[in-house]
This record gives C-alpha cells, structure tokens and sequence, in this order.
C-alpha cells in the first residue's frame, strides 16, 4: 500500500510540475540555492551532472571511446574535442577531455588523454554508462536483446 501511495505521489507531483505556478515556485527554489554558500556548489554540480546524461536534452557530444592506459582500457565519453574551451594550460591541441566514470557511484574523472590513445567504440551513451555504473554487470547480451526490441517496433 505504501508503494502505491508513494507512486501515486510521484505522479501527482509531475503533473504539478507541468502547471506554470508550480514551475516558477520551483525556479525560485533553485536560484535559492544559488545563494547558500555550503549547498551553492554541491547543487550545481549535481545539475550539471544530471543534466549531461538528460535525454530531453540535445548531447554536444555523444562519442563513446575507450581510452588505452599502458596495456589497460577504460570507457569513456569525450566531453571536449576544442581544446580553446578548456581553462589556459590545457589547451594542447593532440589532445581532449575524456569524462571517466567510476562503477556503482555516481563520479568519475574528467582526463585529458592525447587523441592517440582514445579509439571509438560502438555503443550508446545509454549502453555505456550502464555497463560501467554497474561494473559489466549488465552483459552485451542485453545489449542484444534491446537492439532485437527496437528492430521489432521498428
């Protein structure tokens, strides 16, 4: 019963959410925050983050790579192929920013490789970040079945 009143809730609110009054209480909640000193950062980041992965929102870069370290691969997503986007000091035109995520938390490392060692792989950002989120857990055989499910519908 609690489950049902509490996906009942979730409904509620985001049809509240869709109603003008609501949205722009819920701006001036946000630009709040903008204002606390302890919470301002953590906010934005977490924001930020959320938003990179939205997918109402339209991806600047959607390029899934592996990037090579010594005998070792890692997944990741290039964030920055201009490299006059990036504070002085980085600037180094044979390379890009890279965002590495870490399995089962919600983190990772934002590495600027040389171009080099970064070697396209074919899969979504969806397909990716699941797999590293949950450490490969989740099999390519997964992968197979969603592909086999939007050929059907298709």
């Amino acid at each position: 019963m609690g489950v049902v009143a509490g996906l009942v809730i979730l409904f509620l609110i985001g049809m509240l959410m869709h109603a003008y009054v609501v949205r722009s209480l819920f701006t001036k909640l946000e630009e709040l925050f903008s204002y606390l000193p302890v919470v301002k950062p953590v906010y934005r980041a977490m924001k930020d983050f959320f938003e990179y992965f939205s997918p109402n929102k339209e991806q600047e870069f959607d390029q899934v790579v592996a990037v090579t370290l010594g005998e070792m691969k890692l997944i990741g997503f290039i964030t920055q192929n201009q490299t006059e986007k990036l504070p002085s000091g980085f600037n180094d035109e044979q390379s890009v920013l890279v965002y590495l995520p870490l399995s089962y938390m919600i983190g990772g490392y934002a590495v600027l490789v040389p171009r080099s060692a970064v070697s396209s792989l074919d899969m979504t950002m969806e397909e990716a970040m699941r797999f590293t989120l949950t450490a490969g857990v989740t099999t390519m055989e997964a992968r197979k079945t969603v592909k086999r499910e939007k050929t059907q519908v298709e």
